[in-house]
């Protein structure tokens, strides 16, 4: 009796022992995928921080490595020259408004004037004293973070009022899955090109690389080759058009270019670290080249960021 007792017993331990390996085994394999997908997921957040602070490190070595072009006439945005943007005349810069056709249809986040004009205060007290009139400043309640390019200037992108008109719903459709964005100034930088930009993280909320992968979706004939890397968030606040006109006292012993990284860092140590909310995404038709970094002609839908994280 006890022999066949003690072989049941056997048989039983005999018998769990693949039932407990396999139970093993899935709780491994479930923890082992667990961990994949929440570090890939980490990684992915981390990577397009790292990415623009990658790209705002170019941008600060760029005045350094191509010297200061804007001072020689040259090419300053978009492959436009100074000469294409602005006269000046009677020490007055004036704008050249230039018809766009067909009109450039841009997708922009809003930086609401709460937030700009303290940092248009801050662009003007460093930079207006010693470049007089050879300075344009952004208008501050236009600051904006230029999306996607339904249709630029590069590639141009005919459209009819209609398809103009569903663009724009769906555009709409897309701010309505967007978390508003809370964003801090990472730096300030100075291009070779004379724009003044500031280059912003984020935060909190929708990342501006999923914000172009959902644009790019909603509106499949835009330009395959967009203005900007996918991950940048920047604002500019200024282009310098010509030499300082005034050098204070302490500066007269360093080099121009010198100087201009003396400003630049002044300014951020006056703005470095601002905080803001990103809540509008607008939808433009630019009728004039630039229209708006030049205060030109333009037609704007204004949507509010649905998703209500931030």
């Amino acid at each position: 009796m006890n022999i066949i007792r003690w072989t049941k017993m056997a048989r039983a331990r005999n018998c769990s022992k693949p039932v407990i390996w396999i139970w093993l085994i899935s709780a491994l394999t479930f923890y082992a995928l667990f961990l994949m997908v929440t570090r890939n997921s980490t990684e992915w957040s981390i990577s397009n921080a790292e990415q623009r602070s990658r790209l705002y490190h170019k941008m600060e070595k760029d005045l350094e490595e191509h010297g200061a072009a804007f001072l020689k006439q040259g090419e300053t945005t978009q492959s436009l020259t100074l000469s294409d943007l602005f006269t000046l005349k009677d020490g007055v810069v004036t704008p050249v408004l230039k018809a766009a056709n067909p009109p450039v249809r841009a997708n922009v986040l809003y930086l609401k004037p709460e937030y700009s004009v303290p940092i248009a205060e801050a662009v003007r007290a460093v930079f207006s004293p010693h470049f007089d009139k050879a300075i344009w400043l952004q208008n501050s309640s236009l600051y904006h973070f230029s999306m996607f390019h339904a249709s630029h200037h590069i590639t141009a992108v005919p459209a009819s009022e209609a398809q103009i008109e569903a663009e724009a719903n769906a555009v709409r459709a897309v701010s309505e899955t967007i978390c508003p964005i809370k964003i801090s100034l990472d730096r300030v930088v100075l291009t070779s090109t004379g724009v003044l930009v500031g280059c912003w993280q984020v935060d909190s909320g929708t990342d501006p690389v999923t914000i172009r992968q959902k644009l790019r979706n909603a509106l499949p004939h835009a330009p395959a080759k967009q203005l900007y890397d996918a991950a940048m968030l920047h604002t500019s606040f200024a282009r310098l058009l010509g030499h300082p006109s005034s050098w204070p006292e302490e500066a007269n012993r360093v080099s121009e270019l010198e100087f201009l990284h003396e400003l630049v860092t002044r300014l951020n140590n006056k703005i470095h670290g601002t905080k803001a909310t990103v809540s509008e995404l607008w939808n433009v038709e630019e009728y004039d080249i630039l229209a708006l970094a030049l205060n030109g002609r333009m037609k704007v839908r204004k949507f509010q960021l649905g998703c209500s994280k931030v």
